[in-house]
């Protein structure tokens, strides 16, 4: 069952429907319009009639004091629980709509009722977290507000979604599109003035939110982009304009086939709900079915932009991106733009370079497989995209612990299969734990389930044991560990550690993290260890004052040691840090981008201090295998006292480092008696037998 509600503006209106929708109809902020309930069967709208039904006996019309809100709906929505957080591995039904059912869904919304542009929610799921901000989607050509339908079910677990809806024959112009949208976000404002209200503009819509963002600079907005045609002055089909001005009204049917074939990349589309590990000959297979069941749909493209709006929409559309252009000094929202590499329309590409340096505060994310029609099309998840670069907030700052949304079982299955598939597979990683009683066992049953937990180990080269590490406790115990990082990893383009939790490495993020009760994953040796040099492999550079081990007390926390070893089986170093430095360039290059670096750790003495950031020169080897040892939880709660002091807390702070320097020598010996410690042999006997996480290994 598929379900839209609708509201704003001159009116409000809610949809559902069942196979073939069938529409329940609310009216709301009427303002001085006329509204009418013609029978239990149908409503006018200043002329406009929307087939539905009675909802009970609640009456369909309200007609208040002109607020966006309705009050019996408010009152509802107080007396539900409201989620407070998501579990790790939720449901976000990526992949089960399609543009199939894009096409579907404007079958009724196309049909002109003379009415003026709205705002519609689709109901695709229950109430978002608590907080949430609005979402404004602001459609491209089509108008029909339809184009974030793939996305809407993740989208509504954090967001009070509302879509915009142009009519096919509505001729409202650029200046009134941009007071409409206003008049909302400024009503917003009014009633939270505390949380952000995010635009997201599909082409045509991204001019949209950019002259909207110019003309109101002290609201809180952030905008995310998408192809935005604000360089249609640029595009390639420019010349065919004046064509498609001239061309008779008999042979316009044939142009919303050849513009869906530019504006978008059919196969793409025909490829999102087909799972990425099927075979290549199923693939195939499914993706000519979907393509072939959504050739016909494009017929309705007729219905959706019909020759005097096609016309209409090309003149919007230049005057849309001439205001949107003279304005971008103007913009002080936060900017996120995706730009297509393929696509046909407009050179996004180039324009999301223009944008950034035009723009105040402007990340850019690029999709080189795909077309003009992004939102539409496979390989792209518009919420992974919010958190992976995280943009998602509820106040008017990023709270790296309270606006963290963990992974769904979308973004874990695409990460690990398709990512870090090639490395997880060579890896075989094996993973014990220590129980209370000492007894070694294979799996995570030794390490608490409830927080706060501060998992404490030895940093690998690279950071190598962290896709395992993580993966590992999703799939067994659905808990997300949360990794303290560099700040530079958050502040560039790793947006893989963002979309995992990664928090800065900072006291306060520490003390925020295990305050909410998290799984905190912390390397004392940071990225000096990280990032070792020649004959440093497990080799631990610890500070020599404990940082954390009073930290952890101070939340009863427990303290879990744990060792990592297979680095020397996967990779060989062969350029470390001070070979990179010799090398003419590329050493100055490091040594600059070091200075410029953000720095931790600079009142520390040691070589913990000495944390210069660069990528080291390895050699892949024939695979060995991962293994991980979790030691005997350590509990802090109730020796809180004890700890406090200086020396208990460092006496613990070194029994710590031992007891990890000692199961590095255990993994060490333990793997030689490991049967399938290759490669070759773990390949052979999953083929045969086995997950690869089942893998035999040696006995503990």
């Amino acid at each position: 069952m598929a379900s839209v509600v609708g509201f704003g503006g001159p009116h409000f209106f809610a949809l559902s429907s069942e196979n073939k929708p069938r529409f329940q109809v609310q009216v709301r902020n009427l303002g001085n319009q006329d509204a009418s309930v013609l029978s239990s069967d149908s409503v006018v709208v200043n002329g406009a009639s929307v087939v539905g039904e009675k909802e009970g006996s609640r009456p369909l019309v309200d007609q208040g004091n002109g607020r966006l809100r309705h009050k019996l709906k408010e009152k509802e929505r107080m007396e539900d629980d409201v989620l407070e957080s998501l579990e790790p591995l939720w449901d976000d039904g990526y992949g089960t709509v399609t543009v199939k059912d894009y096409f579907d869904a404007t079958e009724e919304m196309v049909k002109p009722d003379g009415g003026p542009p709205r705002w519609f929610s689709p109901l695709a799921c229950n109430r978002p977290l608590k907080g949430s901000p609005i979402l404004l989607f602001l459609p491209g050509l089509d108008g029909t507000g339809w184009g974030l339908i793939l996305h809407h079910k993740a989208l509504q677990k954090v967001f009070e979604v509302r879509c915009l809806h142009i009519p096919v024959n509505d001729r409202t112009p650029f200046e009134g599109l941009v007071k409409f949208v206003e008049e909302t976000i400024r009503l917003e404002h009014a009633s939270n003035p505390s949380k952000p209200i995010y635009l997201v503009g599909d082409s045509f819509g991204g001019c949209l939110s950019l002259a909207v963002a110019a003309r109101n600079p002290t609201i809180d907005l952030v905008l995310i982009l998408v192809n935005p045609a604000t360089s249609i002055e640029r595009s390639q089909l420019l010349p065919l304009f004046p064509i498609l001005e001239a061309m008779p009204e008999e042979l316009h049917i044939t142009v919303p086939y050849l513009l869906s074939f530019v504006m978008g990349d059919p196969t793409k589309m025909a490829m999102v709900n087909i799972k990425s590990r099927l075979p290549p000959g199923l693939k195939f297979t499914q993706m000519s079915q979907n393509l072939t069941a959504l050739l016909p749909c494009l017929s309705s493209l007729a219905d959706i932009i019909p020759r005097d709006t096609l016309l209409w929409k090309l003149k919007l559309l230049r005057s849309a991106a001439a205001y949107a252009n003279s304005r971008l000094h103007a913009v002080k929202a936060e900017v996120l733009m995706l730009a297509s590499g393929k696509d046909n329309m407009i050179p996004s590409r180039d324009e999301a370079e223009r944008l950034k340096s035009s723009l105040q505060n402007c990340t850019v994310r690029h999709f080189q497989d795909n077309g003009h029609t992004l939102l539409l099309e496979d390989g792209i998840n518009l919420m992974t995209v919010i958190k992976r670069t995280l943009k998602f907030r509820r106040s008017r700052k990023h709270d790296c612990v309270s606006d963290f949304l963990p992974p769904s079982m979308t973004e874990f299955n695409y990460t690990f299969d398709e990512e870090v598939g090639l490395f997880r597979f060579a890896a075989g990683s094996v993973v014990f734990s220590t129980l209370e009683d000492g007894t070694v066992v294979r799996g995570l049953a030794g390490v608490p389930n409830e927080g706060p937990v501060l998992i404490v180990g030895y940093h690998n080269l690279m950071g190598l044991e962290l896709f395992s590490l993580v993966e590992e406790f999703l799939r067994e115990k659905k808990i997300m560990v949360r990794g303290l990082a560099h700040p530079e990893l958050l502040s560039g383009d790793f947006d893989l550690v963002k979309l995992f939790g990664a928090l800065p490495a900072t006291a306060r993020s520490l003390f925020k993290s295990l305050s909410s009760k998290s799984h905190v994953l912390l390397y004392p040796g940071g990225a000096r260890e990280a990032l070792h040099y020649k004959g440093e492999k497990y080799k631990l550079f610890w500070p020599d004052q404990p940082e954390f081990v009073r930290m952890a007390a101070r939340f009863g926390a427990t303290i879990v040691p744990f060792a990592a070893v297979g680095e020397d089986d996967i990779v060989e170093l062969v350029l470390d840090y001070n070979d990179i430095k010799k090398i003419p360039v590329v050493g100055d290059y490091y040594t600059d981008a070091n200075n410029d670096a953000i720095k931790l750790r600079e009142e520390t003495s040691g070589e913990v201090a000495n944390q210069a950031l660069f990528l080291p020169g390895v050699l892949p080897k024939l695979p060995g295998r991962y293994y991980y040892l979790f030691g005997k939880p350590i509990e802090t709660k109730g020796r809180e006292e004890i700890l406090k002091d200086k020396d208990n807390a460092n006496q613990l702070y070194l029994e710590i480092q031992s007891e990890i320097e000692q199961s590095i020598a255990y993994l060490i010996k333990k793997r030689e008696e490991d049967p399938y410690r290759n490669l070759i042999d773990r390949t052979v006997y999953r083929a045969l037998y086995s997950p690869l996480n089942e893998v035999p290994t040696f006995e503990p």
